[in-house]
């Protein structure tokens, strides 16, 4: 008994159906709702969160609105020149699903630029969980809600720096 094994060759239709499937445009994902407030605002009117980092601190409130985005009274885009900042700032609404649909006014003093947006992103976190708790989730799995606790070093009395020595001279 001998064995012939045909070479299988692609059907027509098989063919047809792959290059139907090759070029066919794939399905964009379903956007997520919108978050929604889970009950009202403490003072009634805004949700607030206190971000720090390094030595910057700010002060966010947020409510629902039209998506302004006011950083010591300027728009994020004027007040932040580098695209970094605006957009660590921004990708927590992204991240979210709530970029356009929250009004955001922050107060922020101290530190640099990217203190400053951290202590944001940071603050917008917080005043994003309490706005809506089903969102805790999200942020922490995405590293929002977690303080940086890293601060410059003190300088130490006998060297030029905080970790810099004087040159060592054995004579």
């Amino acid at each position: 008994m001998t064995d012939q094994t045909t070479p299988t060759t692609p059907d027509s239709d098989s063919t047809e159906q792959s290059s139907a499937a090759a070029t066919a445009t794939p399905e964009a994902p379903k956007p997520a709702a919108v978050p929604k407030p889970s009950g009202s605002p403490p003072d009634g009117h805004w949700w607030w969160g206190t971000g720090r980092r390094k030595t910057a601190v700010a002060r966010v409130r947020i409510r629902p609105g039209s998506g302004v985005f006011m950083v010591n009274k300027k728009p994020h885009d004027v007040f932040f020149t580098e695209d970094r900042d605006r957009n660590d700032i921004t990708n927590v609404l992204k991240t979210t699903n709530t970029l356009g649909s929250i009004d955001v006014h922050v107060n922020v003093r101290g530190g640099g630029y990217t203190g400053q947006a951290g202590a944001i992103v940071l603050g917008l976190a917080r005043a994003l969980r309490r706005y809506d708790e089903s969102l805790e989730s999200i942020l922490r799995d995405n590293d929002f809600l977690t303080r940086d606790a890293r601060k410059v070093e003190r300088k130490k009395y006998g060297q030029p720096g905080a970790r810099k020595r004087f040159q060592f001279s054995k004579r």
